[in-house]
């Protein structure tokens, strides 16, 4: 199969794009702004399954009515380190970073910080926030749940759970922040979205079709996502995965009352995702510093392990998004044409403006990488 087209775009014109859009369709300039800072930021880090490639995704939520433009953000419970915001039914990424800041400053006034939320969507990736809380010298976690069941649970037929992303980060002195972002299938919904528009069939492992057999097309799989827990089969500790999958649904869902994914109506007006974030400050379980000081040893010890082959050594949680942000912000973002023609789709019908033609980003070739 010859591998396709790409563009590369820098991020300030990918955002300004993603904007033009946002704006298009209604959004108040906040929720606009953190929606599509976020994406930019999944797409800096090669996260592209939840990048710019969403917008076809929120389109087909907005006009399906289950996405409210401009929701009321609302505190349902404030309690000491503890919090419940309620998104009103609009885009995850504000309400989200609302959230993150929350917790931390309930970190900071009593070591730690819970928030969870309720009557929310999609919210990006999960990384991003967990990378604030790390850059405000605090540990940071977070969990969603998702809209749509896509996981088959162990032994099951039927999908019960969402792909219940799982993120972590914390502080080093001098490293920079671990960072663990992770779904809890072996692959993320967002993923087949990139494979459909790249034009390549799935790995098998990915996702099953009705027998139990695994389904490589992209396109009969996005239509009915029946996706393998993170280990896959049984014997390759698939049960493991599907019992993280679980405990992000009781988190994310049954703690913020939220409608958790194995009850709730296809035909639901508004989606009701869950989400929950925890900041922890590590200045209360230790010496100041001590933390950040023996996370920079762990974390060095780890790299220095010697590898099965040199040429690819032992890289720890964060690695790969932080070499990629980096290449990205010299170089531009890649994207597939046929997501680039995608996007020319949505802004006409949106009545936004167009800013990927050429003289925004050069036309290469995928490479190796």
């Amino acid at each position: 199969m010859s591998e396709p087209q790409m563009h590369t775009v820098s991020a300030e014109v990918l955002k300004r794009q993603i904007l033009a859009i946002l704006d298009a369709w209604g959004l108040p300039r906040e929720q606009a702004e953190a929606a599509a800072q976020l994406l930019v930021e999944a797409n800096l880090a090669g996260i592209d399954s939840h990048g710019v490639s969403l917008l076809d995704f929120y389109r087909v939520q907005m006009a399906a009515g289950r996405i409210v433009p401009d929701p009321e953000i609302a505190t349902v419970v404030d309690r000491a380190a503890i919090a419940v915001l309620d998104g009103g039914g609009g885009f995850g990424h504000l309400v989200s970073l609302r959230a993150t800041e929350l917790a931390m400053r309930k970190a900071a006034a009593f070591g730690v910080g819970a928030v969870a939320v309720r009557n929310s969507h999609h919210f990006g990736a999960a990384g991003p926030y967990v990378r604030r809380i790390a850059a405000g010298g605090q540990v940071g976690f977070c969990t969603t749940a998702v809209w749509r069941p896509s996981i088959v649970p162990t032994r099951g037929r039927e999908p019960m759970l969402g792909t219940n992303p799982i993120a972590f980060a914390a502080p080093g002195r001098n490293n920079r922040p671990f960072v663990l972002d992770m779904a809890t299938s072996t692959a993320a919904i967002g993923k087949m979205r990139v494979k459909k528009f790249s034009g390549l069939p799935l790995p098998e492992g990915w996702s099953q079709d009705r027998e139990g057999g695994w389904e490589t097309d992209p396109d009969r799989a996005l239509a009915d996502p029946r996706l393998s827990p993170l280990g896959g089969e049984e014997e390759r500790g698939g049960h493991k995965g599907y019992g993280l999958a679980a405990m992000v649904e009781v988190l994310s869902t049954v703690l913020a009352g939220a409608t958790f994914a194995p009850i709730r109506p296809e035909a639901q007006e508004r989606h009701d995702v869950g989400h929950f974030f925890l900041a922890l400050d590590p200045a209360l379980f230790r010496p100041e510093g001590g933390f950040e000081e023996d996370l920079d040893s762990f974390v060095n010890a780890l790299r220095a392990s010697e590898p099965v082959d040199t040429s690819q050594p032992v890289q720890v949680p964060g690695d790969p998004e932080y070499r990629r942000e980096e290449e990205r912000r010299t170089n531009g973002i890649p994207l597939t044409a046929s997501l680039v023609s995608r996007l020319r789709e949505i802004a006409s019908e949106a009545g936004a403006p167009f800013m990927l033609d050429a003289g925004n980003e050069t036309e290469m070739q995928l490479g190796a990488g």
